[in-house]
């Protein structure tokens, strides 16, 4: 484990508080920065509930959990909450010019030195860097859904991206628990270059007729020793998120290989999100 740290999360959704939670579990002091005080809430309440679960498996104590808890403080404002930050770790939706506005603003906030991570998993970092006066400061670190429990960070060097912040970063990545896998700058890097395009994949072989969601699932599932199939890992994601990335990606590259699924599109457009949504390619309520 590092020498705690100052670290301050942008986003207390999904991935953000999930990020804070981790943080907060290996000693490091978080302030979990939010535009509404109801978003807060929900990511703080959040984060209690995950911790709970931990004391109710016996992973950890009480006592622990309340600690842990202790370390997480919440705040309304960017430039208050980013003032004394070692490292920022910026993890709102995937959109790429919402980064840009919110690293405008930690160029200005941040002190000097700070590193400036943004937990995108498909935009690219040099662009999101371009926007500030010190490039060589940020970083892409790109956590999985959940959090606290899933190993892998992507860690994505930029452009500009000095070699030194990329090997500090990766000793803070693996003083919280993970494994680290290093990716250069390219739409999608690893992960979401190669797992998109097998979800859409999925989604074409449904709307095609070719098998029932359910067989779709299974065979990928146990044929490929996959923990879950690729329609309820859409779900899981987010389906509107699965879509913007392939947008994304296809935006990019020119690749017809990422074109999106008429199926996934129309998907969003009912509204049918996935876990979140309570109905994606499954019913959740």
């Amino acid at each position: 484990m590092t020498d705690p740290l100052q670290v301050t999360v942008i986003g207390a959704g999904t991935m953000g508080n999930g990020i804070a939670q981790t943080f907060a579990t290996f000693g490091h002091q978080v302030t979990l920065v939010e535009v509404a005080q109801e978003g807060l809430d929900r990511g703080l309440n959040t984060i209690r509930k995950s911790l709970d679960r931990f004391v109710k498996k016996e992973k950890m104590s009480q006592e622990e959990s309340d600690q842990i808890f202790q370390r997480i403080e919440g705040s309304l404002d960017l430039e208050v909450g980013v003032a004394n930050a070692d490292m920022v770790v910026e993890a709102v939706f995937e959109n790429e010019q919402v980064k840009k506005d919110i690293f405008k603003s930690l160029d200005k906030a941040a002190p000097k030195g700070c590193i400036l991570a943004t937990n995108t998993s498909s935009i690219s970092i040099t662009s999101i860097a371009s926007v500030t006066q010190r490039p060589e400061s940020v970083v892409g670190m790109h956590f999985m859904n959940p959090v606290p429990l899933m190993k892998l960070v992507e860690l994505i060097k930029g452009e500009k991206t000095d070699a030194k912040v990329v090997e500090r970063t990766k000793a803070i990545a693996e003083g919280i628990g993970k494994t680290v896998g290093v990716a250069e700058d390219y739409a999608g890097f690893v992960a979401n270059r190669i797992l998109m395009p097998m979800i859409n994949e999925a989604a074409f072989t449904l709307y095609e007729g070719i098998a029932t969601r359910e067989d779709i699932d299974t065979i990928m599932k146990l044929g490929m020793n996959h923990p879950m199939g690729p329609l309820t890992l859409a779900d899981f994601i987010g389906i509107d998120v699965c879509v913007n990335i392939l947008d994304y990606l296809y935006q990019q590259f020119g690749d017809p290989k990422f074109r999106c699924a008429p199926n996934l599109r129309r998907m969003v457009e009912a509204g049918k999100l996935g876990r979140k949504a309570g109905e994606g390619f499954y019913s959740y309520t």
